[in-house]
């Protein structure tokens, strides 16, 4: 069915909104580009037209479409939703504001692309939606963003560094943001950290409650948890555990090839493009994977799990989630705020992502008893600011993937980046907008151990 627009930014006024819309209009009805026809959405006209304003200059504004649209009004998204091809939602947190958006997006069969980092609501989105989007040919795909494209590509590239007949056992993740200046994080981010310690028993409820999924087969043992801070001497990080949705996020990916070998649920082998996925996918091996915050000081270190104490404490009972939504930059020492950071915190802010892989030279050395991983393979993938430069530029690739190579990808269902994108170039479209993916070293650890 024809449509009106290509895309959709519904939210396009919010912090986070405004640079989804300043990166989408560099790619706005270039000779080149899948993106030809773009609105913008949400509550408040006047609103949209300062964010096109400020998203555009020093240009004047382009004469893109303003659509009044309200989360809170179902007939506002269903006649949206009917008008575009894709829709990219900015609107969070998501556990609050989101399912509306995915509904209508559902029941007009069109795309639907987010930045959540909310392992709750993307797990509860393919619950009650994945067969009636695959039924509508809606392709509904949340964290394209920061959360969780760096980590499932970085995985991927990661494991696909291992050779014939080497095994790979974990991938441990260490994030580490850095900036000339102080980086101070997204209301909307600490919002949904939260919410989500508040809501934590739903998410182990909805799990109980769904169907037994695949236990994923891992050559070799279980890696040790190891120390609450971990000293990384290699990567020159301090680093502790980080309760983020990127892992949840790349076990669901995993899961969903093994109960689907061919890496593309709902669409028939025989198409022109299943050769294509079964060739990427054969390099995708499982492996336990995990995620930490790293910092180059310790004191960072303590920081971030005073951080996450308050956030643990208060978050459980209403009147510490009161506190800590009406005063974040207090409850979270400084490293939130409601305002957000500055365009120049912005600008001076960049990350790195580590991918430290350990396994085995052979299947025979993961096979015995007692097995020690005698392999480290570490991969690294950087980029700028990641909540409002990073973030923008992959949810805009991936919409860009999604209108340039449709028929390549799924026909519909509630699905992972990983799935979606992992067979595509999304990697290398990331590389030439300000990423990079590096391949660094790779160890015999029983040479480092004698």
């Amino acid at each position: 069915m024809a449509r009106k627009y290509d895309v959709v930014i519904l939210g396009a006024s919010g912090f986070t909104g405004k640079y989804v819309l300043r990166e989408a209009l560099k790619f706005l009805a270039s000779s080149s580009s899948p993106l030809q026809t773009l609105a913008i959405a949400g509550r408040s006209a006047a609103r949209l037209t300062a964010a096109l304003a400020w998203s555009a200059r020093p240009d004047p504004p382009p004469p893109i479409p303003i659509i009044t649209a309200d989360v809170a009004d179902p007939d506002s998204l269903s006649a949206l939703c009917v008008q575009t091809r894709l829709v990219l939602n900015c609107v969070g947190p998501f556990r609050l504001h989101g399912e509306p958006v995915v509904r209508a997006c559902v029941r007009a069969g069109c795309d639907y692309l987010d930045i959540c980092g909310e392992p709750e609501f993307m797990e509860r989105m393919e619950a009650r939606y994945g067969e009636e989007a695959a039924a509508e040919g809606s392709l509904v795909v949340s964290a394209c963003g920061f959360d969780s494209v760096p980590a499932e590509l970085g995985f991927m590239f990661n494991v696909r560094q291992w050779g014939s007949g080497e095994v790979v056992n974990s991938v441990e993740a260490y994030v580490s943001l850095e900036s000339e200046k102080r980086v101070v994080g997204n209301f909307g981010t600490f919002e949904s950290a939260v919410l989500g310690v508040a809501n934590a028993d739903k998410l182990q409820e909805l799990r109980r409650s769904q169907p037994r999924r695949p236990r994923l087969v891992i050559p070799g043992p279980k890696p040790p948890k190891g120390p609450v801070i971990e000293h990384q001497k290699k990567l020159g990080l301090w680093a502790v555990k980080l309760p983020s949705a990127d892992a949840t996020v790349v076990r669901r990916t995993l899961v969903t090839l093994a109960e689907n070998p061919g890496g593309l649920p709902g669409a028939s082998e025989s198409d022109e493009y299943a050769e294509k996925r079964k060739g990427f996918w054969s390099t995708v091996k499982p492996a336990y994977f995990g995620v930490k915050m790293g910092t180059k000081s310790l004191l960072g270190i303590l920081r971030f799990i005073a951080v996450g104490i308050s956030i643990g404490l208060l978050g459980s009972f209403s009147l510490g989630r009161w506190l800590l939504l009406n005063f974040p930059s207090t409850f979270s020492f400084g490293m939130f705020r409601k305002q957000g950071p500055t365009e120049d915190e912005v600008s001076s802010a960049s990350f790195k992502m580590w991918f430290v892989g350990r396994g085995f030279s052979s299947g025979d050395a993961a096979s015995q008893t007692n097995a020690k991983p005698d392999l480290e393979i570490v991969t690294r993938v950087m980029g700028p600011e990641v909540g409002y430069i990073t973030t923008p530029i992959i949810l805009l690739q991936c919409a860009l993937v999604l209108l340039s190579q449709r028929e390549e990808l799924p026909r519909g269902g509630v699905l992972t980046p990983g799935i979606v994108f992992g067979p595509t170039d999304l990697q290398q479209r990331l590389q030439a907008n300000g990423m990079s993916f590096d391949f660094v070293s790779r160890t015999n650890l029983n040479e480092r151990r004698t």
